[in-house]
């Protein structure tokens, strides 16, 4: 077993992101059963009340599961919290292109399965973009309505979990192209035109309308 002794500061944390990096460099394979409190605690040169508590937080988020009488064992090589918070320090292109694949096949699917329903909705939330005028916060909260209506209308729940689980990736991408005077800003227009072609179930220009509302702020960011 190889894990780094812990120096001083906020051990609990240290501890935890210590056991998260061995899981997800493979130390301790999914399936596979943790070393007992003790050897941990010897490794990390830490109290097993530290093991303890570490061990806990990494149950909590799903990383680990605690098995009465037979031990803690490795439930999941990624947690879902810090792969959020690692999105969220990642460069905005690269979010911007996370963004682009999502939403560009979203729409080929809505084109294509959207209810009377799913077109009310969508149209509520640009009705709402447009009233909001010169009120950037609210025109960014029915700009991230109106995106997750368009996947929603997809009808795909994975591609939904999905979406929902990159949602702090798009609220920051939002909130850029919104703000930054360097970003061009898709217009209302521009917004409408994707609404009408899912309206009129053409895949194709649906598709091809949701990559053009983003692909200038990619170039503006300097990506091909």
């Amino acid at each position: 077993m190889t894990l780094s002794p812990i120096k001083k500061g906020s051990l609990v944390e240290t501890a935890i992101a210590s056991l998260r990096t061995a899981i997800e460099q493979g130390q301790w394979p999914m399936g596979t059963r943790l070393p007992v409190e003790a050897e941990l605690s010897s490794a990390l040169g830490v109290s097993r009340n530290t093991v303890r508590e570490a061990v806990r937080v990494l149950v909590h988020v799903g990383m680990l599961e605690t098995r009465q009488g037979d031990g803690t064992y490795v439930r999941a090589t990624r947690d879902a919290g810090e792969t959020l918070r690692r999105i969220a320090r990642s460069h905005l292109g690269d979010q911007l292109e996370v963004r682009i694949m999502l939403e560009t096949e979203a729409s080929r699917l809505a084109a294509r399965r959207r209810t009377d329903e799913d077109l009310i909705l969508m149209a509520l939330a640009l009705d709402a973009r447009a009233k909001a005028g010169t009120d950037v916060l609210a025109r960014i909260r029915h700009d991230q309505a109106f995106h997750r209506a368009l996947v929603a209308a997809a009808h795909n729940p994975a591609l939904t979990e999905l979406y929902d689980y990159f949602s702090p990736g798009v609220s920051s991408t939002i909130e850029c192209t919104e703000t930054e005077p360097d970003l061009p800003e898709p217009s209302q227009e521009d917004h409408e035109l994707l609404l009408a072609a899912i309206r009129r179930r053409d895949e194709e220009r649906a598709q091809t309308l949701a990559k053009a509302l983003l692909k200038p702020s990619l170039d503006a960011l300097g990506r091909d």
